[in-house]
Formats: C-alpha cells, structure tokens, sequence
C-alpha cells in the first residue's frame, strides 16, 4: 500500500474542486529526473504548477508562496517524477480485437483481421479507445496519436467517437485520419470492401482537420494526415495527401519499412525501396513520422536523419509480430527523432506505454550489447523524443519552467523498487512502478494507481461487451 499525501490549503477558497486545478500545486521531497537538455536529474528536489503550466522546477524544498492562491501540498517521497510519457504510434479500435490471430506473421495477422474490422462501428470504437486511453493513462501516457485507416460504410462517426473518448478521459490527443484506396483488386493488401476512394478520403481528411485540429501552444488536439501504408494505399493519394496536409499545416504519418514482405512488394511494385518510394512521393520531411522503421539500411537512416523525419519505434509490437528489432541506436546516432509507440493493442495486448521503455532498452541491447542504449536515453526517447516527433517539444517532453504540466509521479519505495538506489534505472529496468499521480495540462487524471475522470470497471465491461458484439 502507498499512498500520495495530499495536504489541501486552505480547503474553502475554490482552488481545487472536483478534478479541475485553478490553483498551485507544490510537489516536494521527490527524486526529479527533468530530461531537460542535459537530463537533470535532482534526487530530492521539487516540481511546482500554476493551472496548466510548470512555474518551478529544482532541487531541495520548493520556494515559500505567500500569496492568497489555494495551494495543495504532495510529499514525494519515494516518488520519481518525470515527464509525463508521449506515445507516437497506436491504432485504438483493435482494443476490441486483441488475442487474434497469436502466431501469425503482419500480413497473416491483417487479411485475418480486415473481415473482422470492416464491421467495425462507432458504439465499438468508442468502447475501444475508452479502453485504450484508460490502460496509457495508468501507464503514465499524458499524450498519444492514434492512426484510424478503417472506414466501414455506414459506421458512424469513428474518428469523432475516439476524440470524444479521449477527451472525456482526459489525454493530451494527436488522432491522425487515416486511409487506404488500394484494394485486392488493385494489387494492394486489403480487400476491396475495406477500402475508400481517394475523393472520399481528402474530403473526410479535410473536414477531420477543419472540424478537430487546434493549432494553439495549449492544444489539446491535434490532427494529422495518415494514409495507412505503402501496400495499402495508390501513389496518387500519397501525393495528394501530403499537398493537403501541408496546404493545413498538419503532420504526416504512416506506417514505413516495417517488415522484409513490404521491402519486397515495394521492389516488385514501384522498382525501389519503401524509403526511396515515399521520398519519391514528397513523404520526407520534418513534418513527417513513420511507423516501425524496422527495415532500413544506413542510407535510409542517414536520409531520415537529414530530412529530420520521426520515428515511432514500437519494440512490443515488432517483437509480438516476429517483424524484427529496429536500428535504434544508428537512428539516434544520426539524429532521427524518435518516440516510442504502443501500436494497435490487437499486436500489442498490454496496451501499456510505461512498459516500451524497458522493452526498447532491452531489445536495443539484445541486438548490440550493453551499451546499446542506457536507462535515461529510453526515458528522453519516451518525453522529449516523443514531443519532438509532434512537434511539440516546446510544450511538453520535459519539466522546465514554462512546459505544459503533464506529469507523472512514480512510486518507487515499494517491494519491486526500493532497493534500487538510481530511480530512473528502477522505471526503465525493473517491472513498471505504481502511477501515483499523472497531471494532464494541470489536471489529475490518475491518483494512487486509479483513473480520476472515469470508472475503469464500467470501461472494462463496456469494451467487452462490444468485442463480443464485433466477434459474434
């Protein structure tokens, strides 16, 4: 049992009601691991908020306020804070669909699965993303994208079903519309009934940026554009997309390099290689992130590097799909921005962000040895290096004076973690510490390891429900 000790003054003047924060809330006595440019690190120091914003940040006690603002006071503790954690890769309604096909190699997995998501509706993928903005908000996840690419006929409104989810539960959220126009009959992966046309789909993907996207410091949702994949989409809509999105000023994201089968199809099909293809296709840039990444060679690396392209690694799901291991440390040498990413729960089951740190490190030293990457480089590469594949590494990814206050408190004093004297070895290497506290802009979202803004329980039961509803 732990517990965050909270210490409300004074209790009568409004500052804190119900789950809005409108006053100051001080944070002391805390290990405080900043990943700040040079990844601080104060071992008994203090993080200090105003509303949505960080005001102090330092070591030892927090500085004495006299003011008339209401003031909560926690003692940390045995608590490391960081950074609330920024996921750059996930597809939230196959929260419905996980268990599936268990041994089946990417392309196995999707022609099982394209059946069963064409009857995908909203009520489901409502359900889905509850779930799944529950499970990355217990797992310290403060901000997440989602790439939504399946449009059954008649469904509803799927891309307004997850923003509402989201909002509800309180996550910092970067949906992107995505698409696919290149059916079976075309030469492309999925079938023809999962597909749009590519009218269709500018027009959706026009009216998602229209009617979501919020480009403000603050935003709490942003839009991207996101046709699904190379094997699933024409050349034509890749091009015509990337006008869109830039003609918006939005992002772009798709999935990229991912595994030896989409090397070939590119080679077979455009004579080069999935890197040279979506170069070809205006698909390299600073605006731009790719999923997976699995597959490239050092020429692609250095090409991402200089272009300044991102990179959701999502070790969890390479692993569970036999994919391979991603060259994270070469990417980071060459200083691609990279995040971390949970990918669709259906290859991903956990659904827990807080877990890919430990999973990346240890891949990346499976694969080169112990040096390959080390605790705080896995922590930056799940803040700050997540915030810079959104290009929001001005606003969230570290705690500094003036960031947006998403936080996340650890407790570390407990069986699984007291004895490791290095509190950020104890997140990155040792079994996932119980969430405490996460603050998203300002706001509690989890206390003492439970959601604040809805009831985990009636989640669970509803996303069953539906699972069951799409299955039968």
């Amino acid at each position: 049992m732990f517990l965050v000790r909270p210490n409300l003054l004074p209790v009568d003047t409004g500052g804190w009601q119900g789950d809005c924060m409108t006053g100051r809330l001080v944070i002391e006595n805390a290990t405080v691991a900043t990943v700040d440019v040079d990844d601080t690190v104060f071992p008994s120091g203090h993080v200090v908020i105003e509303g949505n914003r960080i005001v102090a940040v330092g070591a030892g006690p927090a500085p004495s306020y006299v003011d008339d603002l209401p003031m909560r006071h926690v003692d940390g503790s045995d608590h490391l804070v960081t950074p609330g954690l920024v996921n750059t890769h996930h597809h939230f309604y196959q929260w419905t669909t996980r268990g599936l096909f268990q041994d089946a190699t990417l392309f196995e997995w999707l022609v099982g699965l394209y059946p069963i998501w064409s009857r995908i509706d909203e009520d489901v993928v409502y359900a889905a993303a509850r779930g799944t903005v529950g499970s990355l908000l217990l797992s310290g996840c403060t901000t997440s994208t989602d790439h939504h690419y399946v449009f059954p006929r008649g469904a509803g409104d799927l891309f307004g079903a997850e923003i509402r989810a989201a909002g509800e539960l309180g996550l910092r959220f970067h949906p992107t519309r995505g698409s696919m126009d290149r059916g079976e009959s075309e030469g492309g992966l999925p079938p023809d009934f999962a597909v749009e046309s590519i009218d269709a789909i500018l027009e959706a993907t026009s009216q998602a940026v229209d009617n979501h996207h919020d480009p403000s410091p603050d935003s709490m949702l942003r839009v991207g554009v996101a046709p699904c994949s190379p094997f699933t989409v024409s050349t034509d809509l890749l091009r015509q997309a990337a006008g869109l999105a830039r003609a918006k000023g939005v992002r772009l994201h798709t999935h990229g390099s991912e595994t030896v089968e989409e090397e070939t199809y590119c080679n077979e099909q455009f004579g080069m290689s999935p890197t040279d293809y979506l170069d070809s296709v205006g698909w390299l840039g600073d605006d731009v992130w790719m999923a997976h990444c699995v597959h490239l060679n050092q020429a692609d690396i250095a090409r991402f590097g200089s272009t300044g392209t991102g990179v959701a690694h999502c070790p969890s799901s390479n692993a569970r799909l036999g994919t391979g291991i991603a060259p994270l440390p070469e990417m980071l040498a060459a200083g691609v921005p990279v995040g971390l990413g949970v990918d669709g729960a259906a290859s991903n089951e956990s659904g827990s962000l807080g877990t890919e740190l430990r999973n990346a490190l240890l891949l990346a030293r499976a694969r080169q040895g112990p040096t390959a990457l080390d605790v705080r480089q896995a922590l930056r590469i799940a803040t700050a290096g997540g915030a810079k594949v959104l290009g929001r590494e001005a606003e969230i990814g570290s705690l500094e004076v003036g960031m947006l206050a998403d936080v996340a408190m650890w407790f570390v004093g407990g069986l699984e973690h007291s004895s490791v004297e290095d509190r950020v070895a104890a997140l990155v290497l040792g079994s996932l510490p119980p969430l405490a506290m996460l603050l998203v802009d300002g706001r509690p979202v989890v206390e003492e390891t439970r959601l604040t803004t809805a009831d985990a329980d009636l989640i669970a039961h509803d996303a069953h429900v539906q699972a069951r509803r799409l299955l039968g």
